[in-house]
């Protein structure tokens, strides 16, 4: 046995259920599942080009792992459903909402006027209001840091993603930033008690307030009336282009951070490149109504698509992520551990993380593990 593979089994049990914990405790219509027997149906979105390669990794080690699952596919449609202006279907929609959670590789919007992007979509569609992403080193994987652990949480709904843009005159368009208490109030409910119950001492609000004082200071007025409700947990306020800062410089400085919806698609891709990239990071979006979607936040990698060099870890962990949602903590750890011994090992990797190994040796390496 490496030092290696020694070290990430030390570490494993510890950070996968600090990080990758029950992320719906704060929705009172949250779906409990009790039984790790009972048969759930998720929904799942393949997506478009390496995703139905990737998405078929996470079916063979689910049914590996023994999760008790039945998967409801659905992919982008060629046409646009004008009951939801977008590639994304009506009955897609309704199969997230009727199932309460779901798990999504990479979309690509096709480009074209008269129709939504398919992420803002599924954002708006299913009030899906807080992304969160899990950032941190994994164990014999080496990066320019060693102790990145870190969350991100960014309001999902509104900001300058609202789409609302127009010409003023020829020459000059104008693009709108909405910010309200309502959403505001709920993100930053959600990661104080995200940090609350996952033992995070530090919320850290993200802002540009001293430049947009009247969006960004209703943000930071709602952050700080969440704050007084949680005494332990220790609030700051950071402008946005010093964290970006002191991220670089010291990402330990952190611990869960929150933010209005560009800022958190920034960061969070920033944080990804400190422990590896995208093809490592997690995510789950989680919806007021209880919906949880999981997804894998990297490309279609069109380039590759069907010649099985993609690598699958960030759905696969988007995937434990979903599974600790729906409390099937035994698989998920079981799963989770794998995907860390297969990395740290180094013998099977793919071309992405400095190995030469395919998807489907990838994927059976992982399989083995468990």
């Amino acid at each position: 046995m490496t030092m290696a593979t020694t070290i990430a089994k030390r570490l494993i049990r510890n950070r996968s259920s600090q990080i990758l914990g029950t992320l719906n405790s704060t929705s009172p219509a949250s779906r409990t599942f009790c039984s790790s027997t009972t048969p759930i149906t998720a929904t799942m979105f393949p997506g478009d080009g390496i995703g139905p390669e990737i998405a078929e990794s996470v079916k063979q080690v689910f049914t590996t792992a023994g999760v008790p699952i039945n998967w409801e596919e659905h992919y982008v449609s060629t046409e646009i459903d004008p009951r939801t202006q977008s590639f994304l279907t009506w009955e897609s929609l309704e199969s997230v909402r009727r199932n309460k959670v779901g798990l999504k590789g990479p979309m690509a919007t096709p480009i074209g006027k008269g129709h939504r992007s398919l992420n803002l979509t599924l954002r708006k569609e299913l009030n899906l209001y807080a992304n969160v992403r899990p950032c941190y080193s994994l164990p014999g994987y080496k990066t320019r840091y060693d102790d990145v652990n870190l969350i991100t949480i960014r309001e999902n709904t509104e900001g300058e993603y609202s789409g609302l843009e127009h010409q003023v005159v020829r020459g000059v368009v104008e693009s709108l930033k909405i910010i309200t208490r309502q959403a505001s109030l709920r993100v930053a409910e959600y990661a104080f008690h995200y940090a609350k119950t996952h033992g995070r001492e530090r919320v850290s609000a993200i802002h540009k307030a001293n430049i947009m004082q009247k969006t960004d200071g209703l943000f930071l007025k709602c952050c700080r009336e969440v704050a007084e409700k949680y005494p332990e947990i220790t609030y700051e306020e950071v402008v946005i282009d010093n964290c970006c800062m002191m991220l670089v410089k010291n990402p330990a400085l952190f611990d869960v951070l929150v933010m209005p919806n560009l800022y958190g698609d920034i960061i969070s891709d920033l944080c990804a490149g400190l422990v590896g990239g995208l093809g490592l990071t997690p995510s789950c979006n989680i919806g007021e109504d209880g919906v949880a979607l999981a997804e894998a936040v990297h490309g279609s990698a069109p380039d590759i698509a069907g010649k099985n060099l993609a690598n699958p870890t960030a759905l696969l962990l988007s995937g434990v992520m979903m599974l600790r949602h729906l409390k099937l903590n035994e698989q998920a750890e079981q799963i989770h551990s794998a995907i860390i011994n297969t990395i740290a090992e180094g013998k099977y990797r793919t071309a992405d993380l400095g190995g030469t190994s395919t998807t489907t040796e990838f994927t059976k390496a992982i399989c083995d593990h468990l």
